[in-house]
Parts: structure tokens; C-alpha cells; sequence
């Protein structure tokens, strides 16, 4: 199902609040078992004074309630989250498609190798594993891997 009145816009200071709880809800809910690097307030801190004010910062909402988050820093898709109970709608999906239409040469984001979930999203929507890592370049020291969408790329499987 999509929800066609989900507003995708670039996010205002007013924003920071609800962005910061789509954050802490999203990151439990996916990495139970991931170890945070920053306490709830740190992560509240970090977006009022530093995503919101000083990134390419976008959120999704429904109803004038934010329910989903991204940044933009150049070419790399950072922070792409929802609120757990506004998943599977369609709205990531939109936020991507944002994301696309403002970087059309290409994109690349980092995701937590344990991110089953969001492995299985980015895929279908482009998304090439480029490269995994020990985590030894994350705060969490997670082993992570890395995405790439290029337009036009042809994805392992595809019969194109």
C-alpha cells in the first residue's frame, strides 16, 4: 500500500524534534543488537543544531506529522529512516526517489551489514554492494557495507 498524501520537503527547524524521535525509533527497532555510539540527547542535539540548520536535510510526513528522514551530502545518501510503523508504504520509496532526482549522476550510502531490512529496500530500488568492511571507519564498529546507484546500471539478476 502507498500513502498518497505523504509530502516529501526539505525539513525546517521546527522539524528537529520529530526527525530526532523518526531517528532513535527507526535505529531501535532495525539494530537492536548494533551499539549505539551517541546517547538519545546526543542524537536529539546533533540533529536540532547540526542536520536541520547545516545539511541537505528532507523529511517525509503524513498528515503534517513527520514520519520519515534523509540527508544529503553530495553524492551520499546519509541517515535514510522511518518511523517502524510507517514502513512498508511507500514512503522510503519516495524519500529515494527525492534523493535520485537530486543527485541523477548517482548515489551511495553505508548500511550496517546486519540491516537485513534495509539491504532488502535499497536493492530493489538500484542499489549495487560495492563494498563491506570490517566496521574499523564507523562509530559503532559495525561491519558495514557500502551502495551505489548509477542510472542506467544493471543490477546482478537483472535480464535486461
Amino acid at each position: 500500500m502507498e500513502i498518497n498524501n505523504c509530502v516529501v520537503r526539505r525539513s525546517v527547524d521546527s522539524d528537529a524534534a520529530a526527525m530526532a524521535e523518526v531517528w532513535l525509533r527507526s535505529f531501535t527497532a532495525a539494530l537492536p543488537s548494533v551499539r549505539r555510539a551517541h546517547t538519545d540527547d546526543q542524537v536529539r542535539s546533533w540533529i536540532g543544531e547540526v542536520v536541520v540548520p547545516r545539511q541537505d536535510a528532507w523529511v517525509a510526513t503524513v498528515g503534517g506529522s513527520v514520519v520519515g528522514m534523509m540527508v544529503l551530502d553530495g553524492e551520499d545518501l546519509d541517515q535514510l529512516y522511518l518511523d517502524p510503523a510507517w514502513q512498508g508504504q511507500g514512503i522510503g520509496g519516495r524519500l529515494v526517489h527525492q534523493a535520485k532526482q537530486r543527485c541523477p549522476a548517482g548515489l551511495a550510502l553505508w548500511t550496517f551489514q546486519v540491516n537485513e531490512p534495509a539491504r532488502r529496500f535499497y536493492e530493489p530500488h538500484g542499489f549495487v554492494a560495492a563494498e563491506c568492511t570490517d566496521g574499523h571507519r564507523n562509530e559503532e564498529r559495525e561491519p558495514d557495507i557500502r551502495y551505489v546507484w548509477r542510472p542506467g546500471q544493471v543490477r546482478a539478476g537483472d535480464t535486461r
